[in-house]
């Protein structure tokens, strides 16, 4: 069974850069769905990266385009969050979800049967 951990979470200052990491245990398959999704406090959880297990490319939400960059290690079972220029309204706790079933790799939470504890980021002004 697949368990993921995030970690890397904390606070920091406007501007600055926090990494995210998600650290897999169990086997996971190629070519499946990995996102990283947030949810602030009374806020709806939105998808800010995704990408495929074991392939190259990565997609992101409009907010954090251009700012966060998603990676992955397979060898490691681990995937990272890379978030600069960090803002305010970044602010939130951040999971990562993986989706088991072959499928679209979407930012649609129910799509994602597997997801971590959740890290906190708290980026202040």
């Amino acid at each position: 069974q697949v368990q993921l951990v995030e970690s890397g979470g904390g606070s920091v200052q406007a501007g600055g850069s926090l990494r995210l990491s998600c650290a897999v245990s169990g086997s996971i398959n190629l070519g499946r769905c990995m996102s990283w999704f947030r949810q602030a406090p009374g806020k709806e959880r939105e998808g800010v990266a995704r990408v495929w297990t074991g392939g190259k490319w990565a997609t992101y939400a409009n907010s954090v385009k251009g700012r966060f960059a998603a990676s992955q290690d397979m060898a490691k079972n681990t995937f990272d969050l890379q978030m600069n220029s960090l803002k305010s309204e970044d602010s939130a706790t951040y999971y990562c979800a993986y989706r088991t079933p072959e499928g679209p790799c979407t930012f649609d939470p129910p799509d994602f049967d597997t997801w971590g504890q959740g890290t906190e980021v708290t980026v202040s002004a």
